[in-house]
C-alpha cells in the first residue's frame, strides 16, 4: 500500500507590537473552533513564501512580508500527514477584521500562547513559541 505524500501547508506567524496573531477556524471549516496561524496549501511548483503571501491576501485581504521560516513539522491528521511550514511575517496595513476561513482573531503575548485550543498541526510551532523569551526577536 502506497502512502500519500505529506500535504505541504504554510502558516503565517504575524508579529506586531511583540504579539502574534491567532485565528479561530469558522464553523463551516474543518477543525472548526480551533485556533491556528492563518495560511493554506502550497500549490505544486510554488515557493512556500510566495504561497503564504498569496494565502494571506486571499484569506485576510492583507499584504504581508515574509521574514524567515520558523518551523517545519509533520503531523498526522486522520490518514494525511500535514507538513506545516510556519513563517514569521509582518503585515502592511490595518490588522485583519474579517476572514474567509475564520470567525475570531486575537493578538497574543508570549505568556498567553499556550492558553488557546490550537489545531493539531500548529502545536509544534506553538510549543517552540512558548519556550521563547518574548516575541520581540522574531522579526530579526
Amino acid at each position: 500500500m502506497q502512502e500519500n505524500p505529506p500535504l505541504h501547508v504554510v502558516a503565517a506567524i504575524i508579529v506586531s507590537d511583540s504579539k502574534v496573531l491567532a485565528c479561530r477556524r469558522a464553523s463551516h471549516k474543518a477543525a472548526a473552533g480551533l485556533w491556528e496561524f492563518p495560511g493554506g496549501k502550497v500549490d505544486p511548483g510554488e515557493d512556500a513564501h510566495a504561497a503564504l503571501i498569496r494565502e494571506i491576501k486571499e484569506e485576510l485581504a492583507l499584504d504581508c512580508e515574509t521574514i524567515h521560516t520558523f518551523d517545519v513539522s509533520d503531523t498526522l491528521v486522520g490518514t494525511q500527514i500535514i507538513r506545516l511550514e510556519t513563517i514569521i511575517c509582518k503585515i502592511r496595513g490595518i490588522p485583519p477584521l474579517s476572514s474567509t476561513d475564520h470567525d475570531d482573531f486575537i493578538w497574543l503575548a508570549q505568556s498567553d500562547i499556550s492558553t488557546l485550543d490550537w489545531a493539531k498541526p500548529d502545536l509544534p510551532a506553538v510549543a517552540k513559541l512558548a519556550l521563547r523569551d518574548g516575541f520581540s526577536g522574531l522579526l530579526a
